[in-house]
């Protein structure tokens, strides 16, 4: 995708060949920096301080971390200590995991010398094949929109909502939610998204607004709770979000906030649709409300805010009343009765089961 009409993915090898290059999206959307990682820990501090985030963007950033690990020793002894320490920086999102598998998959056969290029090559391929699968999912979530625009809404916008980032910065390109907006808009479909801010952490104000409005994407930025309004005067002609790990069954791990979303959705006879790579499935977990882990973030996250001032300095300001206890759950779970689709690479699929399995056997044999 664009910034300012530079094409940018989120991380990318550097010109060396080895150093790895990413977009440090803590400093969004008032500094764009890009941050230079160079060894494995680092790569782990990138995905744990949350430099990089959004379930395909941390396989991504992990994959690169096993290669610079093999890079500065390539023995089986290194490969165990940066699979185990790389897998412990975040504890939901499935594509970490699935990502550092493939990467031992590629290299565990191999001779130490023959690691570190295997390496690097197997992790650019992770990246260049995220990049394809949302472009792929962009294309079915298009004729979504592309209906309602033809039948429902002709010659008239057609109104999206989001929830958090589920856009280019949460996966190597494209997105995951945002990849059929882009492509409607791409296309001259006139398209408008209406972006939840997102708290506690605000990724929808600070890096939704961010890309969309550097790609040119008409979009309004609403506190979470404005998006049941919106649905019962029917300015909102379907949602779509992005998930963390959605279970065998259909259950869909995502940002907190996501059920409310879906309950207002189902409510109001919007169509809820989640957008996911194929690596985002867990075929392990049958019961997503009972079984995904929920991480519970740092209480900082909601008792202070960070902005720039008016004189233009950035700085950070407590809005909670010291000694009050604070519960910060990053993400919650949607029954998949209250889904209306997955939008995948390989085609719109009910929350099901069946539906799942049918079209990716290869990953539910891995179960």
């Amino acid at each position: 995708m664009k910034v300012d009409g530079r094409h940018f993915r989120s991380i990318w090898l550097e010109p060396d060949g080895w150093t790895v290059g990413a977009i440090d999206q803590r400093r969004l959307p008032h500094e764009f920096i890009v941050a230079k990682l160079t060894t494995a820990d680092e790569a782990g501090d990138a995905i744990r301080s949350m430099l990089v985030r959004g379930a395909p963007l941390i396989g991504a950033t992990a994959a690169y971390g096993m290669a610079l690990a093999m890079r500065a020793d390539a023995s089986d002894a290194a490969l165990d200590r940066a699979y185990e320490m790389l897998i412990a920086t975040r504890p939901t999102a499935i594509n970490l995991k699935w990502a550092l598998d493939e990467m031992q998959r590629a290299l565990r056969p191999l001779s130490a010398s023959s690691r570190t290029e295997a390496a690097y090559a197997r992790a650019c391929e992770i990246a260049d094949e995220d990049v394809e699968i949302n472009a792929d999912i962009g294309r079915h979530g298009l004729a979504l929109i592309e209906q309602i625009a033809a039948t429902k809404k002709p010659g008239e916008t057609v109104n999206v909502l989001t929830h958090c980032n589920a856009g280019w910065l949460a996966t190597v390109d494209w997105g995951t939610a945002t990849s059929p907006i882009y492509q409607a808009h791409d296309r001259g479909v006139k398209v408008h998204v209406w972006v939840d801010e997102t708290r506690p952490r605000n990724q929808g104000a600070s890096l939704t607004a961010w890309e969309l409005g550097h790609h040119g994407v008409p979009h309004t930025v609403i506190p979470d709770n404005t998006g049941g309004h919106l649905m019962q005067h029917r300015m909102v002609d379907l949602a779509i979000v992005g998930t963390d790990r959605v279970a065998a069954n259909g259950d869909v791990c995502n940002k907190i906030g996501t059920y409310l979303k879906a309950l207002a959705a189902h409510d109001n006879g919007v169509p809820f649709y989640v957008a996911l790579p194929s690596p985002t499935i867990d075929f392990r977990i049958d019961d997503g409300i009972r079984q995904i882990p929920i991480e519970q973030r740092a209480a900082s996250e909601v008792t202070h805010l960070t902005g720039r001032t008016a004189d233009g300095r950035i700085e950070t300001v407590r809005v909670v009343p010291e000694g009050s206890p604070i519960a910060n759950f990053g993400f919650d779970v949607t029954p998949a009765r209250l889904v209306t689709g997955l939008i995948t690479e390989r085609g719109v699929l009910k929350a099901e089961r069946a539906a799942l399995a049918g079209a990716f056997p290869e990953r539910a044999s891995l179960r």
